[in-house]
């Protein structure tokens, strides 16, 4: 269907309302003033944040259903309404119970439905430039947190943290809901003037599988399970930056603030990077150059003791962690067609889910264990992520396969 869409003008609305969701990132700013004003250890409060991720998958597909049904700006409401009086009842609560409802629950699904609308609606745009267009949508919301973090650090300087997550969700609520109406729904069968769409075939999504039909291929679970390694190293020090910044380099919380800011700035960058360069020399190369950095910004930081190290490890890890958000989107697209994107994408959403379950646990069950030290949770990512390169031969081996299997199946 060629229809005219100023699809730019959508992209950079759902840029900047992924700047707004992409908060939930700078949560380690929040994170240490919250166990004052609660007396509480830190797993206490972390544990808000790994409700927030771990829900992650429901919302995601319950927005995905909407932009399959072309209700985009409806999900981006809804979301939008619901991640704002989140952070509005966050700073209203008086126990950490209360927060693992409105941070951990409203908040979270609130998010989840959101960045569902805007990433597969932005897939369906930009057919000719997936993986491109889906980091750079991606990288609003990883990026978020360069804009979040110092601001959020002031306001906690100046008024505390209660006022300051009060204040941030008024904020994200007008913004949310105003750029919504700047987003349209892609149309069925879009194809961008001046384009003309490759030959249809499975790796290309001239097969449309549903998510009952996905979860019951092989090349799932492997998608699923690399996507969970692509992240949890990401996950470990987007809970714990400012925490370990402070508590392992001796950063004062202003300055570990910048370097939460620093993190994120790469995390946003290696969305955009690596999408680019997945176009141009495929997603399995890029995913296997993504594993070899982590393993080695992991070993880097385990080892470190200056503070050039610790930026250095997270500036690489955040490149990583933003280039695993940007390529899933378009290798779910590319396996299992577009029909139906949008929930496909938020059932292989879980592997996420487990990172950002089991990434902060990890690292703070081993700092707890260690005098407040995250050196060995950091052995332990190096090790997981060598599991994820030797899995992606697995993952290339079944690529190849896939497309005769399913070419035969649509003949």
């Amino acid at each position: 269907m060629n229809v005219v869409l100023n699809r730019w003008r959508i992209l950079i609305a759902s840029v900047i309302i992924n700047i707004c969701v992409g908060a939930v990132y700078a949560f380690s700013i929040f994170a240490l003033p919250l166990t004052k004003v609660f007396d509480v250890t830190m797993p206490d409060i972390m544990l808000a944040f790994t409700i927030n991720a771990a829900i992650a998958p429901i919302p995601m597909i319950l927005g995905g259903k909407l932009v399959d049904k072309g209700g985009a700006k409806r999900a981006i409401f809804i979301g939008g309404a619901m991640f704002g009086l989140g952070f509005i009842l966050s700073g209203l609560a008086t126990a950490p119970w209360m927060l693992y409802i409105t941070y951990g629950v409203i908040t979270g699904v609130g998010q989840g439905i959101v960045y569902s609308a805007t990433i597969g609606n932005t897939v369906k745009l930009f057919p000719d430039k997936r993986g491109l267009a889906t980091g750079i949508v991606t990288a609003g919301y990883g990026g978020g947190t360069i804009v979040i973090a110092p601001i959020a650090n002031a306001l906690i300087s100046s008024n505390g943290v209660q006022s300051a997550l009060i204040t941030l969700g008024i904020a994200f609520l007008a913004l949310i809901l105003s750029l919504g109406l700047l987003v349209k729904p892609t149309p069925v069968g879009y194809i961008p003037q001046g384009w003309t769409p490759p030959t249809a075939g499975a790796s290309k999504g001239g097969v449309n599988i549903p998510w009952y039909e996905m979860i019951k291929k092989p090349i799932f679970y492997v998608i699923a399970c690399l996507f969970l390694i692509g992240a949890l190293s990401g996950m470990m020090v987007t809970a714990n930056a400012s925490v370990i910044g402070q508590k392992m380099f001796g950063l004062s919380a202003a300055a570990a603030a910048l370097y939460v800011s620093l993190y994120a700035f790469s995390n946003c960058m290696g969305r955009i990077f690596w999408g680019a360069v997945s176009d141009k020399i495929g997603r399995v190369k890029c995913l296997l150059m993504i594993y070899l950095v982590i393993a080695g910004m992991m070993l880097t930081i385990a080892l470190s003791n200056s503070v050039a190290g610790f930026g250095i490890a997270i500036v690489g890890i955040g490149l990583c962690f933003g280039g695993t958000m940007g390529i899933f989107p378009s290798i779910v697209g590319e396996k299992f067609g577009m029909k139906y994107y949008g929930v496909n994408y938020g059932v292989t959403f879980i592997g996420y889910s487990g990172a950002a379950f089991f990434g902060p646990r990890i690292a703070n069950k081993v700092a707890a264990a260690n005098d407040g030290m995250f050196t060995n949770a950091f052995y332990i990512a190096l090790v997981i992520s060598l599991v994820g390169f030797a899995l992606t031969f697995v993952f290339k081996a079944m690529e190849k396969q896939q497309p005769k299997q399913e070419s035969t199946k649509a003949a």
